[in-house]
């Protein structure tokens, strides 16, 4: 098994949803997250006064899924969230040891 997780832009959710089900996958973890890159952040104006905004909201994606779908998926994210644009995002890959699902007790592939 292994944990993909994405950050993306948050004008890109609903597309990428859509497309990971269609792959078969139904479950991610969704978390609001602020962070720069190369991006940076932008400047701005309050009052008259200029100030910099280093940090950009994005969103985390994270998803456990078999080993046999990483690069389906590694695919989809990028068809479905690239710009081509700076801050477009990562795709992070790691290795799962185990999976428990609490309610049942299920492990393995059987608990995803």
């Amino acid at each position: 098994m292994k944990k993909v997780e994405c950050i993306i832009r948050p004008t890109k959710l609903e597309e990428l949803i859509v497309a990971v089900e269609e792959l078969g996958i139904n479950g991610m973890n969704i978390t609001q997250i602020a962070g720069y890159g190369k991006q940076r952040g932008k400047k701005d104006v309050y009052r008259g006064v200029e100030y910099e905004v280093k940090l950009k909201e994005k969103l985390k994606v994270e998803m456990v899924i078999a080993k046999d779908k990483v690069d389906d998926l590694i695919d989809v994210i990028i068809e479905t969230t690239r710009t081509d644009e700076v801050g477009d995002g990562k795709i992070f890959v790691y290795s799962i040891e185990e999976t428990v699902r609490i309610r049942t007790g299920e492990r393995g592939q059987k608990a995803i």
